[in-house]
């Protein structure tokens, strides 16, 4: 690995451990509100999915729709019928698999 991606490394570790600081150092002690706390337990669903929507629908810069979209909607569907999530991977696997071989 080259040394840009090292120093990139090292920066997202310093950020990520002042961002963890700042919150217990900004509330010295006192609670978090209810509804902040409502808040701050859907960021990470809502980072998640938006992570899973990129990956999803983008390619580069540009949007595209192709074998993959294709997986992760079998496995969307999969999971809404309320099936375990290795079942869900491997349906995603599976016909993303398949159609890249047809294509």
């Amino acid at each position: 690995m080259t040394a840009t991606i090292w120093w990139t490394i090292v920066g997202c570790t310093v950020v990520t451990a002042i961002i963890k600081g700042i919150g217990p150092v900004a509330l010295g002690g006192r609670t978090i509100p209810p509804r902040l706390t409502g808040v701050i337990a859907l960021m990470a669903p809502a980072l998640l999915a938006a992570l899973v929507i990129t990956s999803t629908f983008a390619v580069g810069d540009r949007w595209h729709v192709g074998a993959h979209t294709v997986g992760v909607a079998a496995a969307g569907v999969v999971l809404v019928r309320r099936g375990p999530v290795i079942v869900a991977v491997v349906v995603a696997v599976a016909v993303t698999a398949g159609l890249r071989a047809v294509a």
